[in-house]
């Protein structure tokens, strides 16, 4: 099977008749099928949308960019403290919630981001390139040697790893089995927090800052204060975890970019021949990847949308893929352009709530793929690839490639 980010047809997909929009939830749906007839036909027909899914608690689904970007401007109305993904009912609620930077409102949550912003501000990130540089190096030169690898978990996955625990100040020996933990908690679709090795590594790691505190992000974590008061331990390993899993996004981006642009053959090669246009294919990437599938606000008071009731207390479901592919907002949303103006997705989310890695995540994309381009390396798929089994992220798990250094 052959793996796109989006459907081939540059056509409405919405019909007149409902799809079954229970399988917005089946994370098959996102393995081996396609959700965006599903989304466009909501985006026209029942764009504010009551559903009930199983296990899942009943939540309303949003597919309208507008909406959306509503929603997410909206912090007050739309609290991101009781969880930001769909859980099962009888998991019960997400045990970061009220305690790290995702899952927390104002006014902590402005407070916990200043503490960490220094860390990926554009000054900050500047001064990281060197490093990001030879992470790239290092990764794509492994991989060239071998001739043929997996993009996804060889190259993206290693490089987004690398470069967030050298933030955190885990030393670069314990990067192997740092990675290899994370790698395992994605594949099983599982929190970090979850798995007993990476908890015992960052307690470890945060015993040794306390009695030798260095100038990375950990040590920061562990002696700044919120609201005048130090974190408790286990708001800074929830926090480390936040972190790391966010990594997951960011190279689902950078697999789906390099798919992207090998299977749009035109662009990789325009992009070659002019690399003023990078900044905006990278855009253009991260609106085709959409790589957060979804994001849950909890609503605090009632609320009034297209004639539909939310109640205080109900879910509230942002297709974050939907709105970046709202005709109403995006012309030709279905084609990969990159060099596509305006370009106002919000694959990194809006408001407060903005990613606060977006500066970092802009600039691996630019580090890596003008390696690429240089043509220092020769690259091709080789293959079909594997895409991700979930609802909550969206991309390829696995993305066979042949590299050759030149």
């Amino acid at each position: 099977m052959t793996i796109s980010a989006v459907p081939a047809t540059t056509s409405d997909p919405a019909g007149p008749y409902a799809p079954p929009l229970s399988r917005l939830t089946d994370p098959d749906l996102y393995a081996d099928g396609d959700p965006h007839p599903l989304w466009a036909w909501m985006r026209a027909h029942a764009p504010v949308h009551r559903q009930h899914a199983g296990e899942l608690p009943a939540f309303w689904s949003l597919t309208r960019y507008a909406d959306i970007r509503a929603v997410y401007q909206d912090s007050t109305t739309f609290s991101s403290a009781q969880g930001v993904l769909l859980r099962p009912a009888v998991v019960g609620p997400d045990p970061g919630g009220g305690l790290t930077l995702a899952l927390t409102d104002a006014p902590r949550h402005k407070q916990l981001r200043s503490l960490m912003a220094g860390w990926f501000n554009t000054r900050a990130v500047r001064a990281l390139e060197g490093y990001v540089e030879a992470a790239v190096r290092r990764v794509l030169d492994d991989a060239a040697a071998r001739e043929t690898c997996d993009f996804a978990t060889d190259i993206a996955g290693r490089l987004s790893l690398a470069v967030i625990a050298h933030i955190l100040g885990v030393p670069e020996a314990d990067h192997d089995r740092l990675y290899r933990w994370t790698d395992e908690a994605f594949a099983a679709h599982s929190s970090l927090v979850s798995h007993p090795d990476i908890v015992e590594y960052f307690l470890d790691l945060l015993y040794r800052r306390m009695e030798e505190p260095t100038g990375d992000l950990v040590s920061a974590l562990l002696h700044g204060t919120v609201g005048g008061e130090l974190l408790t331990e286990i708001e800074v390993v929830l926090n480390c975890e936040n972190l790391i899993g966010a990594t997951e996004n960011g190279r689902l981006a950078l697999i789906g970019g390099v798919q992207a642009l090998l299977e749009h053959p035109g662009e990789w090669r325009r992009l070659a021949r002019d690399r003023s246009l990078l900044p905006g294919a990278i855009e253009e990437i991260m609106r085709w990847t959409s790589s957060a599938t979804h994001s849950v606000r909890t609503a605090t008071r009632p609320y009034e949308l297209h004639g539909r009731s939310i109640a205080a207390g109900d879910k509230v479901v942002l297709w974050l893929p939907s709105a970046n592919r709202d005709e109403d907002v995006f012309t030709d949303p279905y084609r990969f352009d990159i060099s596509r103006t305006p370009n106002r997705h919000i694959a990194l989310a809006v408001g407060e709530h903005f990613c606060i890695g977006a500066t970092l995540a802009r600039a691996q994309m630019r580090v890596l793929f003008s390696a690429l381009l240089d043509g220092a390396y020769a690259i091709e798929l080789d293959g079909p690839g594997r895409r991700v089994a979930s609802i909550a992220v969206n991309g390829p798990q696995s993305l066979p490639v042949r590299l050759r250094a030149r």
